[in-house]
């Protein structure tokens, strides 16, 4: 469904401050797929995710969504349905409310692609009771709620605009234990149940080892490991050296490994940890 082909990227390009933040980026989402972006504060991360919907074009290469090629030179109007196919969650979403009722602030997305207001109502219904937002607040002011509430409620609005790829940057951020559990467990539902593609942009390895079906690490603008995570996360010495870490049930069984227990694959999740060591009989 998305493709970047050898997509390199400068910011302020052709000026004294010109500076390189993608090197050939040669990376494939597959439709239905879970698929992770990983790595430190200037890795790239943002400029990957602002390139998926058109928000910035490539300095050289070409991005593709479907049939539609995003290019240095594409023009806005060629580019704007690729905004309805791909659905950014930026970090702290709810700073984007701004309707005077939770109904209204859903439904506007929809409207601004040209659905009439009484299907847009119906999508709105239609997502906030799918992130779970109880009724009885839809007809109240957005900036009322919890910020849990506040985030399922922007988080509804890139649903009613019934986007092919849902793409979360740090969606759990700044959210208490208990609301981030709820958060992930949402996008988890939403992408086994409807089949939804969806792009996890994180700094978090264990929401990786949990949810994604493939990952790709990313260090100064380039890929440097891509994979399976059952796979990437065995390599923890790469991982450690290049200061991306490994999920914490990774991280024990290496100790254990160390110190004398043997596994032919080290776990990535709590739940494979547990069963590992019981048939270890640990």
């Amino acid at each position: 469904m998305i493709e970047f082909q050898a997509v390199n990227y400068s910011y302020q390009l052709k000026t004294p401050f010109e500076s390189r933040a993608l090197f050939d980026i040669d990376l494939k989402v597959a439709s239905g797929s879970y698929t992770a972006i990983i790595g430190h504060t200037g890795s790239g991360k943002s400029t990957i995710l602002q390139q998926l919907n058109g928000l910035l074009q490539p300095t050289s290469g070409r991005v593709l969504v479907d049939d539609i090629a995003i290019e240095h030179d594409s023009k806005q109007k060629d580019i704007k349905p690729v905004r309805k196919k791909v659905g950014v969650v930026f970090q702290f979403p709810e700073s984007q409310l701004f309707e005077e009722t939770v109904l209204k602030d859903v439904a506007f997305g929809p409207q601004n692609f040209g659905v009439s207001l009484e299907r847009a109502t119906e999508l709105a219904k239609e997502k906030l009771s799918l992130v779970g937002l109880p009724e009885e607040l839809w007809t109240r002011s957005p900036f009322e709620l919890s910020g849990g509430q506040m985030r399922r409620v922007a988080i509804a609005g890139i649903l009613a605009m019934e986007p092919e790829v849902l793409v979360l940057d740090e969606p759990t951020a700044g959210l208490d234990p208990k609301a981030r559990i709820e958060m992930m467990q949402l996008f988890k539902d939403i992408h086994s149940k409807a089949g939804q593609t969806v792009v996890l942009v994180t700094h978090n390895m264990d929401d990786v080892a949990d949810f994604a079906d493939f990952v790709y690490l990313l260090e100064k603008g380039r890929i440097i490991a891509s994979g399976k995570p059952i796979e990437v996360f065995q390599d923890v010495e790469f991982l450690n050296s290049h200061e991306l870490g490994v999920p914490k049930a990774t991280a024990f069984a290496h100790k254990l490994r160390q110190a004398g227990i043997a596994f032919e694959q080290l776990p990535i999740t709590r739940a494979g940890l547990v069963t590992a060591l019981k048939e270890r009989g640990a």
